[in-house]
């Protein structure tokens, strides 16, 4: 008999092999066959991060005639959602619309506070200070600038510098940027400009359509989706990722369905079912035990022996032939857990299988330009190989759609409960339908695999033409059939989502969308400007630290 006593390390988790397989389809294919969505994906540097706030914020300005801190203040609770604070500013009224945001006395833009009298007391600090060592915001409640500046440093070291509320007890206002900019600067230069950067980062922190590029290490890039966030999308630097939940692209695999897979696939729960199928415990020692042979007697190593049937000692009186309902129990269990396990290697193995097809399939981007390269320089024939090229990024993009799409029925057609709305009947003829139309994805790929192996460079012209036209037939059924296998799951598998819909991205034959540059109209140089005025924040040529700039260059656009 075998100690089995170890761990198992079959079961890989799909992120921890050493080359990068997002890559391999990467900055890689011809201009007509990708090309960067100008209109709706946009990616942020450290140059334009400044230029797309002051987009949003000068609208806000001209809209309610606002100073740049008050609109960063509603921007900021609103999420940089300008739609969504314009629809409350329509539906409730602006005393409503401030309210909600933490503003107060924002009407105009010349509101002075009460005189104070020459002398006054801080009920923080129950100091009599002078009235030029007090400040009072926006809410008309005071203090003197010892306790202010102390209450901005925790917050802004809590890293709550967003929305520093006033110290009133159950005041809601926000404290004004600039009044805390002026305080903090004056103790800690270093604390202010770490709250300016935090006010700048609050576009990418806060707002639901802009999210940082998750490279590492980290390119300094941030990506904008202005219409729908449910997408695929590839940062400058060349990493692909699901705009959602900043994983890589693994549609056809919801976030959730892509979460759990590669958790089981980290974890030891497929490892726990198979020491559930073949092992039992010793009844004297408690390790366990694995039978190599077919006798039903077995023996551990501390000379313990039991029966492999009932896993009970071998004592006089044993009888485990006779029917018991525990026992019976106990069977279900070991093969509702055999069962299992065998289902999850069935999609794994497909899985990793497709994986590594793709990590093989990627050496022959430089093999096939080689030769095609050899070819232009020998043959004096003018022929376009851009199909060779579009071909084997064809091949990329559905070996992908194939390798998730493994994980996805898995977790469609198990018990994980995706399907629970779904009669048994239903699942079986669905997955029969989802399976089909794998299949022939499935086997279509590998037609077109074969075929981009063919030594090309070797061929008569005939034989060029001919594998040229297989290649672009092979390629456009490819393409159908990853149509119409995501139309199968949007139309008739994902409604059945016990929790709530799950949501995929949606398939792109040009590939995962590629992020275009961000370009403001009122782009300008970073550098430091001097002028009067209240401090605003601006880029230094360090990322991402900030300085501070007279707000009069752009306060009203």
């Amino acid at each position: 008999m075998v100690d089995c006593t170890g761990g198992d390390d079959d079961y890989l988790d799909p992120n921890d092999d050493d080359e990068d397989y997002d890559a391999y389809d990467a900055n890689f294919c011809e201009n007509d066959v990708r090309k960067p969505n100008v209109d709706s994906i946009k990616m942020i540097t450290k140059e334009t991060l400044l230029a797309a706030q002051r987009e949003h914020l000068r609208t806000v300005m001209e809209v309610l005639s606002l100073k740049e801190q008050h609109a960063r203040t509603l921007l900021i609770h609103y999420r940089w959602d300008v739609d969504k604070l314009v629809t409350v500013l329509v539906e409730k009224g602006k005393d409503e619309l401030y309210a909600e945001a933490g503003l107060s006395s924002v009407e105009h833009d010349n509101f002075v506070p009460a005189q104070l009298p020459s002398m006054v007391m801080c009920v923080v600090c129950t100091e009599d200070v002078p009235a030029v060592e007090v400040t009072t915001m926006d809410c008309g409640h005071c203090f003197c600038n010892s306790c202010w500046t102390e209450h901005f440093i925790v917050k802004i070291n809590e890293g709550q510098s967003r929305r520093i509320r006033c110290m009133e007890h159950q005041c809601q206002a926000i404290c004004d940027e600039v009044k805390i900019r002026i305080l903090v600067s004056a103790r800690d230069p270093n604390l202010a400009e770490k709250f300016d950067r935090f006010l700048l980062e609050s576009y990418i922190e806060d707002n639901k359509k802009v999210k940082w590029c998750p490279s590492v290490p980290h390119c300094g890039n941030a990506i904008r989706v202005d219409d729908n966030e449910l997408c695929e999308v590839e940062c400058a630097c060349g990493q692909q990722f699901c705009f959602s939940c900043l994983s890589e692209a693994h549609s056809p695999c919801s976030c959730l369905m892509w979460e759990l897979w590669c958790k089981k696939c980290r974890d030891d729960s497929e490892t726990v079912n198979w020491m559930t199928v073949h092992t039992k415990p010793c009844p004297n020692c408690h390790k366990l035990v694995e039978k190599n042979g077919g006798c039903n007697r077995v023996q551990c190593i501390c000379r313990k022996e039991f029966c492999w049937f009932c896993g009970l000692s071998l004592d006089a009186g044993h009888s485990c032939g006779r029917y018991k309902e525990e026992r019976e129990k106990v069977n279900t269990v070991i093969e509702r857990a055999k069962t299992e396990l065998l289902r999850y290697i069935h999609y794994h193995n497909r899985y990793k299988a497709h994986i590594d097809s793709l990590k093989l399939e990627s050496k022959l981007k430089n093999t096939i330009q080689e030769k095609i390269s050899w070819l232009e320089e020998t043959i004096t024939t003018n022929i376009d190989y851009r199909w060779v090229t579009n071909g084997l990024y064809r091949l990329f993009r559905s070996r992908r759609v194939l390798s998730f799409s493994y994980p996805f029925a898995y977790y469609m057609f198990g018990d994980e409960g995706f399907n629970n709305n779904m009669m048994k009947y239903e699942r079986d003829i669905k997955q029969s339908l989802f399976e089909d139309q794998q299949q022939q994805l499935e086997a279509n790929v590998e037609k077109l695999s074969s075929i981009l192996e063919d030594h090309f460079d070797q061929f008569l012209e005939d034989e060029v033409m001919k594998m040229r036209l297989n290649v672009i037939d092979l390629s456009a059924v490819i393409d159908k059939l990853c149509k119409e296998l995501y139309e199968c799951i949007g139309n008739d598998l994902l409604g059945y989502h016990q929790w709530t819909t799950p949501s995929i991205a949606p398939y792109m034959s040009n590939g995962v969308d590629k992020a275009s540059e961000l370009v403001c109209k009122d782009m300008k140089p970073s550098h430091t400007k001097k002028n009067s005025g209240k401090d605003a924040i601006c880029f230094t040529d360090e990322w991402p630290s900030v300085k501070r700039l007279k707000t009069d260059d752009f306060t009203h656009g």
